[in-house]
């Protein structure tokens, strides 16, 4: 880019199979260029990630602030956890360690609060008051809890008990439907079921879900029953990441 204004941030999207990244117009939600896309390493190791987090810096000619999500828990800049990465991210300074690798400013947060953060500036929560639950159904499942326009982060919803004796997200993520081949009236009751435990325990006023089976929304909401909230769409589908990463590290190069 030929010119970085203040209201500009390169948001970077780190998944298990791929790494995008695109600068954003954080007052907007705008793509200020082309998305742009690299395979994730394998093995996906802090110092092969890295790599790649200076590529898409490269790739954009970028000077300022970067964004960047992570599939894992965010605390305080480390990782601890890590999902469809390599394990030597459990408990790194990952925050730390991407920076140095791009050589400025960069902020780290999870994926999921990442697109939580984008639909309820821009997107499907805008304006929205109360509980709401972003649900990412993808490899796993990831969460993001909106309490009257905050982000509360680190949810992972996808790692409640649930049914029994195994996780949410190995019963109902895209990825369960898509390993075992599930057609949408064998599957649909699973994700109900999930919704109405989500329900039990939260009451939220509004859940949201995103992730690529967002695409396809029409094939699953309207069967889902017994719901006293309403289900949506998420609105920014695959830019979510890449947007609410932007609009962390303005937030916070701007405190």
């Amino acid at each position: 880019m030929s010119e970085q204004q203040v209201n500009a941030v390169l948001g970077i999207d780190i998944g298990g199979t791929g790494i995008k990244g695109a600068p954003v117009n954080v007052l907007t939600g705008e793509l200020l260029a082309e998305r742009h896309r690299i395979e994730t390493p394998q093995p996906a190791t802090p110092e092969a990630v890295g790599k790649v987090v200076k590529e898409l810096v490269d790739h954009f000619k970028w000077t300022g602030p970067v964004g960047c999500t992570f599939p894992a828990i965010v605390h305080n800049g480390q990782t601890l956890s890590a999902a469809n990465v390599d394990q030597s991210w459990v408990n790194a300074p990952a925050q730390e360690i991407l920076a140095k690798a791009c050589g400025l400013p960069l902020i780290l947060l999870n994926d999921a609060d990442a697109a939580g953060l984008a639909e309820v500036t821009f997107g499907a929560a805008k304006g929205k008051k109360g509980k709401i639950i972003v649900i990412t159904l993808g490899t796993g499942i990831g969460s993001a809890l909106i309490v009257d326009g905050k982000l509360i982060t680190n949810t992972e919803f996808g790692h409640l008990i649930f049914p029994q004796d195994t996780i949410a997200e190995k019963y109902c993520s895209a990825k369960v439907k898509e390993d075992a081949d599930m057609k949408w009236k064998e599957y649909n009751p699973r994700l109900n079921a999930y919704l109405k435990h989500l329900q039990l325990l939260f009451s939220p006023d509004l859940i949201i879900i995103g992730g690529g089976i967002s695409k396809k929304a029409d094939k699953f909401i309207p069967e889902m029953e017994g719901l006293r909230f309403p289900l949506v769409a998420a609105e920014l589908k695959n830019e979510a990441g890449i947007v609410g990463a932007a609009l962390e590290a303005a937030a916070l190069c701007q405190s």
